[in-house]
């Protein structure tokens, strides 16, 4: 079983979203260890990018904060690397197809393998553009996470077929960010890919409060956690570890009530 498949196996698997550099480098490692042992299941890390264009204004000021550290991808590794050290938490990269390319699709996903990262989501790569990167990031054990939105009805039976790790089912229109309400039938959705594919649904953007999480854990295989977490990380800064800690937990809780 991959790790990938090993957070989703015994209840509803709580996935936490930070930037990585944002604040440092260190808090980064810190804070990643400190989500795992709150109860993150898996741990979506950002590569810092000057035009995340999915994102709201909390993950665009971290994605200017870690830049404005000159946070780079290769930095980005050595968080992985120096995670890896003490734990086994499944990790996935959430980057824009532009660092990986200017890496070098051969470099990054080795390094991907080499170092224990499980999977990549690249929210701006089309389905029609996937296997550009699916060929290496398979020989690299590493799985390409596929995004199906609200929008993506006639595309839903396309993009789950070709899926791996787990889908990222996107729980409403715009860019990423808090949302006081989720309005999108997700039901309908989450059981019309199922018709296509075994593999976990986990549902991100908005999600924020315990009673968001219980709702979506009761019909999905995933709770995705994002902006909310980076938010307690631009409030606290190099403080923020036992407010992550005590969030994360409640969050996990809540997925699985």
């Amino acid at each position: 079983m991959s790790k990938i498949a090993n957070a989703f196996k015994d209840d509803t698997a709580f996935i936490g979203f930070l930037t990585a550099g944002d604040p440092t480098i260190d808090k980064t490692v810190e804070f990643i260890l400190a989500m795992e042992e709150a109860g993150c299941d898996l741990i979506e890390i950002g590569i810092p990018f000057s035009d995340p264009m999915a994102e709201g204004v909390v993950i665009q000021d971290a994605n200017v904060r870690a830049l404005k550290h000159n946070t780079t991808t290769d930095d980005v590794f050595d968080i992985v690397r120096r995670v890896r050290e003490k734990s086994d938490v499944p990790l996935v990269f959430l980057t824009y197809i532009n660092p990986v390319f200017f890496y070098g699709y051969e470099n990054f996903f080795k390094k991907c393998k080499q170092l224990g990262v499980d999977g990549i989501i690249s929210p701006d790569l089309p389905f029609e553009e996937k296997g550009e990167i699916a060929g290496i990031a398979s020989e690299n054990d590493v799985d390409v996470i596929s995004l199906i939105a609200p929008t993506s009805k006639q595309r839903i039976q396309m993009i789950a077929n070709d899926a791996s790790g787990f889908i990222y089912v996107v729980s409403s229109l715009g860019v990423t960010g808090m949302r006081s309400e989720i309005k999108t039938d997700l039901k309908a959705i989450l059981n019309d890919i199922r018709e296509v594919t075994d593999l976990p649904l986990a549902v991100g953007f908005g999600i924020n409060t315990p009673e968001q999480a219980s709702d979506i854990g009761k019909i999905a295989d995933g709770v995705i956690v994002g902006s909310a977490i980076v938010k307690i990380i631009e409030k606290y800064g190099e403080n923020a570890t036992d407010h992550i800690k005590e969030y994360v937990s409640s969050m996990k809780k809540a997925s699985n009530e």
